[in-house]
């Protein structure tokens, strides 16, 4: 026999934790699926050395502050403190170990259909799972040929197995950077992207920039009203990162034109071997479970607006990228969207 619940929410990471407290907030009794053995989505599985680049008081979710000093930069291990916290606090029904095979739409609901478990069935579901379990590994010129490790940054931890070595580092974000600079301190590293590393002061004139963000509206800007929709986030630094690369540790150089064995061919035409390499190049939406009912595109991305979806009524989704606005895969930004979400789930 299945089980009815008004709510099921995939996902018990900050996305999902912020759609249960939204849906709790309404009224509502939310059951929230996590695949994971606790409730702390993607964050035990960073790499060691993450820090967050928005300060402690632009880090919580709704209704519990992150706690200690408000002007610092939170740790990965303090984050999954502060989730294993917000879950015990917000006291709903968290299935952890629970990972969702599929979800199939029925008249009037839709079925959960949990892997090797037993099937829930739900008036309205939330998708909350985020990317982390599914990271994008572009058709990078040569990369099947190259025949050294290849790891994307959800498998890098620490610099450690790199040590006197030759890395490239693929990308230009927060996180290509960090690590890149990291690894620097321990091999001998290029950061390589399309483009130009963009770089943001961390706190211009004494203020962190997400303080700023958030007195000019900047943060909760309409994405494709005000934000463009392929607006990229910058490197926030305090003149650390930009330094490290002004020095050459990491030096910084256009995409390379190819691979073969264990030698990289630079846009110049030079040559050189290399032992590995990093892909820093985001994540992709991990919602492979709503593929059979048809609620993605080709290419594997929701159908949906603002986070309801366009495909099935009773549907929406919390901590995409963009979602909404700059801010809606962040701590700061999913208990705004998942707010939303619930109300005009429940309209």
């Amino acid at each position: 026999m299945v089980s009815m619940n008004e709510w099921v929410v995939v996902g018990g990471g900050q996305s999902g934790l912020a759609a249960a407290w939204a849906v709790k907030a309404a009224g509502g009794r939310p059951v929230v699926l996590e695949a994971e053995e606790r409730p702390t989505g993607s964050w035990a599985g960073y790499y060691d050395s993450l820090t967050l680049f928005s300060p402690a008081r632009f880090s919580s979710l709704p209704g519990l502050a992150f706690g200690g000093d408000p002007e610092r930069y939170p740790h990965r291990d303090e984050v999954v403190d502060y989730l294993t916290r917000y879950a015990e606090w917000l006291q709903v029904d968290v299935r952890t170990g629970c990972r969702v095979e599929k979800v199939v739409a029925g008249d009037g609901g839709f079925e959960v259909v949990p892997e090797g478990g037993r099937r829930l069935g739900a008036g309205r579901v939330i998708a909350a799972t985020g990317g982390f379990g599914t990271p994008h590994r572009p058709a990078l010129p040569g990369l099947d040929r190259f025949t050294g490790p290849v790891v994307h940054a959800a498998e890098y931890r620490d610099p450690t197995p790199y040590e006197g070595q030759r890395v490239v580092v693929v990308g230009a974000g927060n996180s290509a950077v960090q690590i890149a600079v990291e690894l620097a301190g321990h091999a001998r590293v290029t950061l390589a992207s399309r483009k130009p590393v963009r770089f943001v002061p961390q706190r211009p004139l004494g203020r962190d920039v997400h303080w700023w963000w958030t007195v000019t509206g900047v943060d909760r800007a309409p994405v494709g009203r005000w934000l463009p929709q392929r607006f990229s986030t910058p490197v926030l630094d305090t003149g650390v990162y930009r330094a490290a690369i002004q020095a050459g540790r990491p030096d910084r150089r256009p995409m390379f034109t190819g691979l073969d064995g264990i030698a990289v061919t630079w846009s110049d035409g030079s040559r050189e071997p290399v032992d590995a390499i990093v892909l820093a190049t985001g994540y992709r939406p991990g919602l492979g479970y709503l593929e059979a009912m048809g609620a993605l595109d080709s290419d594997g991305y929701p159908q949906h607006r603002e986070g309801l979806s366009t495909t099935h009524r009773g549907l929406g989704y919390v901590g995409l990228e963009w979602q909404r606005s700059l801010a809606s895969a962040t701590l700061r930004g999913v208990g705004r969207d998942a707010r939303y979400v619930v109300r005009r789930l429940r309209g």
